[in-house]
């Protein structure tokens, strides 16, 4: 979960001691445990007051899983040299390992208050406030470790963790304090959607909608419910019913405009998507449907502008919306006689089409192969 590398600052003073230093940090790299320990142990009988001797045999501990011998020698180390960047890291990691989590807590804010900006100081600091159930503060360090490292697995897996269980210690609250209310309804239906008992998510959002018949949100939710079990003339219903309510809600809009497409009413479609693009005219989503709607219509050229602007910003297009605006400019560029044009476009697609059927076949041989061990297991 965090990389294991030597500072740059720790430096031996005399010839022997470098020496030493270099090989440990030698046989640490090629993975000879046990022989860096004994080099890092000789370092710091050599040169005691050398911190970082024992910074680098507490990593060689560390990766040995000797928690208790690591603790003991980057405490000497941090004795040595307070403010060595990534001393009270890793001793807050061994603290954390041997289930000391007030001392792993400290020192990892140590390490915080060195390098405010260290995105695994933050991450191991969440997770030891997970284990304390300090859900609000978890969440907090693991979204600023997220603005530093976004695209860190182990960080977005954690954080991701600590905002499932504030959302479910915020809604076990709700019940505690209303239990009547009909957000209860309304949170039900979100669990047996996310469990796909759909018509028990209906029940529960109708409930809701008795009780609170003018709440804005509760009837577009509704209609995602009813279009996910592609209950198209239902879903239309209840989106338009939210838009009496919410004259103003672009995502009703929206979702009215590709409901009435699936419905083939193209005419209403662009109708309704040309509210949705006068509020957001960047909205990759809205020209990709207005442009569905622009084909269906025989409006060839509007219907090539607008996907020709899904392609103009495929670093922010939705990866299927650019796929099949590629194979929709293919088909348009036909009918248009541009077969070059049309060339270009059905080749991107298809190698999208490709890149995008290996993915989905590596997905399923590693699903088969978890299968395999679960079954080994059992």
């Amino acid at each position: 979960m965090v990389t294991l590398t030597l500072p740059t600052q720790l430096c031996a003073q005399d010839g022997d001691s470098r020496k030493l230093l270099e090989q440990g940090n030698s046989e640490l790299r090629n993975g000879n445990l046990d022989a860096a320990a004994q080099t890092f142990s000789r370092l710091t009988e050599m040169d005691p007051k050398f911190a970082g001797g024992f910074f680098n045999l507490g990593l060689v501990r560390i990766r040995q899983g000797k928690w208790e011998e690591a603790i003991t020698v980057l405490q000497k180390c941090i004795q040595l040299d307070p403010k060595l960047r990534g001393a009270h890291l890793f001793l807050g990691i061994a603290d954390y390992r041997s289930n000391h989590y007030a001392n792993a807590a400290t020192q990892l804010k140590h390490e915080i208050d060195l390098s405010p900006n260290n995105a695994d100081a933050l991450m191991w600091l969440g997770v030891v406030e997970l284990v304390g159930n300090d859900v609000e503060n978890a969440v907090a360090s693991l979204d600023k470790a997220a603005r530093i490292a976004p695209d860190n697995v182990d960080i977005l897996y954690h954080r991701g963790r600590a905002h499932m269980l504030l959302s479910k210690k915020s809604y076990e609250h709700m019940y505690e304090v209303a239990p009547q209310s009909w957000r209860i309804h309304q949170v039900l239906a979100q669990s047996f959607v996310e469990q796909e008992r759909f018509e028990e998510a209906v029940r529960e959002c109708r409930l809701a909608i008795e009780s609170q018949p003018a709440e804005p949100g509760l009837h577009e939710q509704l209609g995602d419910i009813y279009w996910k079990q592609n209950q198209l003339e239902s879903a239309e219903t209840e989106f338009q019913n939210e838009l009496k309510i919410d004259a103003d809600s672009v995502s009703a809009y929206y979702k009215l405009g590709t409901i009435s497409l699936e419905r083939s009413k193209p005419e209403a479609a662009e109708q309704i998507l040309r509210k949705v693009l006068a509020v957001s005219p960047e909205s990759i989503e809205g020209h990709y449907q207005m442009g569905r709607a622009e084909a269906q219509l025989g409006k060839y050229e509007d219907a090539i502008n607008s996907f020709s602007f899904v392609k103009a910003n495929a670093v922010r297009a939705d990866k299927e919306i650019l796929r099949q605006s590629y194979y929709q400019l293919s088909q348009l560029y036909r009918r248009t006689q541009n077969p070059e044009e049309s060339k270009k476009a059905m080749q991107v697609f298809l190698s999208m089409k490709q890149e995008s059927d290996a993915q989905a076949a590596s997905k399923l041989q590693d699903k088969m192969k978890r299968s395999e061990g679960e079954g080994k297991e059992n």
